[in-house]
């Protein structure tokens, strides 16, 4: 996460975005990724609550689905 209200994940041999999401205050946490063993979808979660001049403060924990196109096509480790 960031002070500038996005989540990103990033392709790591291009450092391409591929996939990002609007958080409603910055985060500084670092997020966690798990993969669900019944589904084999990949989840993202982070704890943003801003900072005292981020512009937003909060108390939130968000988690994502990542799209199914970017799990099991042979491109994610």
């Amino acid at each position: 996460g960031t002070q500038d209200h996005f989540l990103r994940a990033y392709d790591a041999r291009t450092g391409e975005t591929v996939w990002q999401e609007r958080l409603p205050t910055g985060a500084a946490a670092t997020p966690m990724s798990y993969v669900s063993h019944d589904s084999a979808r990949q989840f993202v979660l982070v704890s943003a609550g801003g900072l005292s001049d981020s512009g937003g403060r909060g108390d939130y924990i968000l988690a994502f689905a990542l799209p199914k196109a970017l799990v099991g096509d042979g491109t994610q480790p």
